[in-house]
Order: C-alpha cells, then sequence, then structure tokens
C-alpha cells in the first residue's frame, strides 16, 4: 500500500515538474546545473548571460540558450561519450527561472521570479494585488523578445519567464 501511495505522489507531484522542464526554453537569467552521475568533477552551475554560452568541462562553450533541459542533457551526454566515458548519465535543471515583469496599475510593480505554469492572476498576486483603478479587462501580455505585438489576457492567461503584463486603468 505505502509502494503505491509513493508511485502515486511522484506521478503527481514530480513527473509535471520535469515535464514541464523539458518544456521550457532557456534565456539569459535563467540559472542551470549540468550533472554526470559518478563525475563530480563535472558539474557546472552557471547563471545564463547575454550571450547563452557555458563553459564545460572537456567539451569547451556551449551555447544553451534556446534548447530545453532535455537537448542539454542529450548534447552533453554526446559530446563526453566515447572520448570521455563509456556511457555517461547526465543530468541537468533549471535551478531559477528568469523573472518575468508586471506594471501598470498593480500595488508593487517590477520584476518577479517566474514559476512554470504561472497565470496572469498569480503574477498580480506576487505584486501585490490590482490598484483601484486597475481593469481587468486591459490586461496586455507582451511576450519576451516582442515589445511591440501584445496580446489582450485574462486572469487565467498562462505568463512564462521574461513576459511583460502590463495593466491599464479603467474608466470611471
Amino acid at each position: 500500500m505505502f509502494r503505491l501511495f509513493s508511485l502515486a505522489l511522484i506521478l503527481v507531484f514530480i513527473l509535471p515538474i520535469h515535464a514541464a522542464q523539458d518544456e521550457y526554453i532557456l534565456g539569459p537569467g535563467d540559472k542551470i546545473v549540468i550533472k554526470v552521475h559518478g563525475q563530480d568533477d563535472l558539474t557546472v552551475e552557471s547563471f545564463l548571460g547575454n550571450n547563452g554560452v557555458i563553459n564545460y568541462p572537456f567539451l569547451g562553450e556551449i551555447k544553451v540558450t534556446g534548447l530545453t533541459i532535455s537537448q542539454i542533457e542529450n548534447l552533453v551526454s554526446r559530446g563526453l561519450k566515447g572520448d570521455y566515458l563509456i556511457n555517461p548519465s547526465v543530468y541537468a535543471q533549471v535551478l531559477e527561472y528568469r523573472p518575468f515583469y508586471i506594471h501598470g496599475e498593480v500595488k508593487e510593480p517590477g520584476a518577479y521570479p517566474y514559476n512554470p505554469g504561472m497565470s496572469v492572476n498569480q503574477a498580480i498576486a506576487l505584486a501585490g494585488g490590482l490598484t483601484e483603478r486597475a481593469s481587468e479587462e486591459k490586461i496586455y501580455l507582451y511576450k519576451e523578445g516582442n515589445n511591440k505585438n501584445f496580446i489582450t489576457a485574462e486572469l487565467d492567461t498562462k505568463v512564462s519567464a521574461g513576459d511583460t503584463i502590463k495593466i491599464e486603468q479603467r474608466f470611471f
């Protein structure tokens, strides 16, 4: 019975987190760790800068922005296999996500830590809530790297790391 309960916990909590990281595209501002089982000297923990490059032992500079965690694991594994290790077991993880930004009619505008699966409503809560002049119909979401085009968002719209949320005033 305990094993069944433990398996259920893993399926409910652990797998969705790993799946979210598998789909997540890395960008500047993220902090990652790469480990190789049994090879502590091949552990690298790094913040990604604007160039998106990390320096990895034996492999040199690797561009990781624009990649998913699974792609990084495969890239490092292929690079180490053969010349350095027979069958490397590579594990990568996002330690810290780059922030999202919120401004306009919220009580505490600014940059906030991103969490996978976050909605506009949760982002507003992090920013102290809406001001009394805020419009729930005039919420705009600018996707990272696209300052000109936006979508009109609702409270349940999903936010990504690097996105900018703007809350306009309502007319009285």
